[in-house]
């Protein structure tokens, strides 16, 4: 009976070498599996902002008109009338509501731009549009009058007629000046602000939105001009 065959070391090296070649290749075929995995998990269930901004988007237009604030103003206007040496005056104190708008149909892809190094989608506005005044008749008063004039005359109707074109005329003015145009602009970045961020933050995009007015300077320490519109992004994919 012979001795038992065993066998040589350089043999059993070689084997024990391509076992371990053999693992080596299996461990790696997985991995590689386990990333195609969580690729394709992370592409088809990951937030897209570019997808979620244009989706605000259309919801803005389909608002077609913003209107975020209003302001009351007073409008006081005084005419006076002089004929056959005699005049006559009168006073006419109007109240009036005034709206200030933004006409979200004329938002294009091309005024929303994202830029993904920074998170920092920027929106531009068109300008705030006044709406009115809205004259408020039944606060109207009116104080003067009377006289050879409006007794003779048609001056009483020529003087409310001045006055009311006056009053107007005033109200617009009050309602373009500098703060309440501020105030107007402010209370309307907000609001879309809002309405850009909170889809972004509901599903996990630590996203900053920046506002401005196309009619508004730009800072130079912004960097709206390395950012590609969603027109553009979008564009690419197609």
């Amino acid at each position: 009976m012979g001795d038992p065959v065993t066998p040589e070391p350089s043999n059993a090296i070689s084997f024990m070498a391509k076992a371990a070649g053999v693992v080596a290749i299996l461990g790696l075929a997985v991995l590689l599996a386990m990333w195609g995995v969580q690729r394709y998990v992370a592409e088809r269930l990951a937030p897209d902002p570019t997808t979620i901004a244009s989706a605000s988007l259309e919801g803005l237009r389909e608002q077609n008109r913003l209107s975020a604030f209003a302001a009351r103003f007073v409008a006081v206007v005084t005419s006076r009338q002089t004929a056959l040496g005699f005049s006559t005056e009168k006073t006419l104190i109007m109240p009036g509501m005034v709206r200030y708008e933004v006409d979200l149909a004329k938002l294009t892809q091309r005024d929303v731009a994202w830029d993904a190094a920074t998170k920092t989608l920027s929106v531009t506005l068109p300008p705030v549009q006044i709406d009115g005044p809205q004259v408020d008749l039944t606060a109207i008063r009116e104080y003067g009058g009377g006289g050879v004039l409006t007794t003779f005359t048609d001056a009483e109707r020529s003087l409310d007629a001045a006055n009311r074109r006056a009053g107007q005329a005033q109200l617009v003015a009050q309602a373009r000046g500098a703060m309440p145009m501020r105030l107007a602009r402010d209370a309307t970045k907000r609001a879309v602000e809002r309405s850009f961020a909170m889809p972004l933050r509901a599903v996990g995009v630590p996203a900053t939105v920046r506002v401005r007015f196309a009619d508004e300077p730009r800072p130079s320490s912004e960097r709206w001009d390395t950012t590609r519109s969603l027109e553009e992004v979008l564009g690419n994919r197609g």
